[in-house]
């Protein structure tokens, strides 16, 4: 028999014993595919084209890879209710849910030895990634997942909700899914030194609540602010669900970007081709992931990415880190920019490439997801990294998820009462898109 391995938002996990029916495949276990998801028929599923801007495919709301198979019919929020029952189920705390049995596991990749102190011959590890791996005894999925958390956070953010749901990691796991939870270089439990990582700076309450958990309650925050019905509680001090998610708050150090993607590089390497889940800060470091390893990296799944181009140092466009455009740039300098006026007020500009534009030669094979709150601060600016991207080769799919049912999210929408919605239509999107 499995050995309870422990309890985590009220579900207990199991660990498979060793010699257990689990083949191996790189560092993930590995069964037969399961059959890819049937397609939604015409009558169960709608996306819609934002008013406020022209219906095709350059713009928000489209999508490229899904358009042979998702097709306009009836209205989304029915759909949804009848295609995610069993995801609807996973949003109640209170619902008692089956075991699943897991090979779990921690490992560290990246990192180097540097000197302890100068003229020193002993060293120190500086760089690494702590990764927390859930390996499902029923592995019908192909390709893991690795999630990459944003700023001020840990992989925290995918293994449990502040209520006391199970987290994305969990959802993707009950599907199928080999499941690889980061913690970035000098953030949680990857090691930090002051003297190698530099600096660091964190967030206060008034950010988090004015940002993440209650934006709604705040003036002047940005338009689409009041639609944010989705947080656990009140999303302010006092409140169970915020104390508990600001007590998972920790600070950043610096040159993560670089760091990251060294460390997941190297992880890459280790467990074979994966797909790629970043959020909010993380979603600057999807980019040279890919670049650097786009025979690994077999889809993109980007929660509202960091951005918009070019804006806070991203002279490469859509990062501040070098990426490989064709024709050849050297220098960033070489990409020069223009900015495209916003058709909507509720939207910012945009920055695009100057024609003719260079494309992301590495990029350019991999599907790729973007999706947006509906009430979070990157609903004004999303869309830019989607037109960036895809001007510059890459098939980018771009989703407000307003657009198809699920509403009210803000930034933080994988802690939110929907969250397994979102999941379920991640990994709907993710079989039928992904290969």
């Amino acid at each position: 028999m499995p050995r309870t391995l422990w309890t985590h938002a009220g579900q207990v996990l199991t660990i498979a014993p060793r010699g257990a029916n689990v083949e191996r495949r790189g560092a993930h276990s590995s069964v037969r595919p399961a059959p890819r998801p049937s397609c939604p028929s015409a009558a169960s599923l709608r996306f819609f084209c934002p008013a406020s801007e022209p219906a095709d495919k350059k713009r928000e709301g489209t999508m490229t890879g899904l358009r042979k198979c998702l097709v306009a019919a009836v209205a989304a929020p029915a759909a949804f209710a009848a295609i995610f029952a069993t995801a609807a189920a996973k949003d109640d705390p209170g619902k008692k849910l089956d075991p699943v049995t897991v090979r779990y596991g921690v490992l560290y990749a990246g990192g180097e030895y540097v000197p302890a102190a100068e003229g020193s011959p002993n060293k120190i590890m500086t760089g690494q990634i702590q990764v927390e791996y859930f390996l499902p005894k029923n592995n019908t999925r192909k390709l893991p997942v690795v999630m990459i958390h944003g700023a001020w956070q840990t992989g925290v953010n995918f293994l449990s909700t502040p209520d006391g749901r199970e987290g994305w990691a969990l959802n993707f796991v009950r599907q199928g899914y080999p499941v690889y939870v980061v913690d970035q270089p000098a953030r949680g439990r990857s090691t930090y030194h002051p003297a190698t990582n530099g600096p660091l700076s964190g967030s206060d309450t008034g950010a988090a609540q004015s940002r993440f958990t209650a934006p709604e309650k705040f003036e002047g925050n940005w338009p689409q602010a009041k639609k944010h019905t989705q947080w656990p509680g009140t999303g302010l001090m006092g409140d169970k669900a915020f104390d508990q998610f600001f007590a998972s708050q920790v600070e950043n150090a610096g040159n993560g970007e670089a760091l990251t993607t060294a460390a997941v590089a190297d992880l890459l390497d280790r467990i074979g081709p994966a797909i790629i889940m970043t959020h909010s800060q993380s979603g600057a470091y999807t980019w040279p992931i890919a670049d650097a390893r786009p025979k690994l990296v077999k889809g993109i799944l980007a929660v509202e990415p960091s951005g918009p181009p070019v804006d806070g140092g991203k002279v490469w466009g859509v990062s501040t880190t070098p990426l490989t455009y064709t024709p050849v740039v050297s220098d960033p300098s070489e990409l020069q920019f223009e900015e495209v006026p916003a058709t909507n007020p509720n939207l910012l500009p945009c920055k695009r490439q100057k024609r003719p534009a260079r494309k992301l030669v590495n990029l350019q094979k991999i599907p790729t997801l973007i999706i947006t709150g509906e009430a979070s601060y990157h609903a004004q600016y999303d869309q830019c990294t989607a037109r960036y991207l895809e001007q510059a080769g890459v098939p980018v799919d771009f989703i407000r998820l307003e657009k198809i049912g699920i509403n009210g999210n803000g930034h933080m929408m994988m802690l939110e009462k929907n969250s397994a919605d979102i999941a379920a239509f991640m990994m709907m999107w993710a079989g039928q898109n992904v290969r």
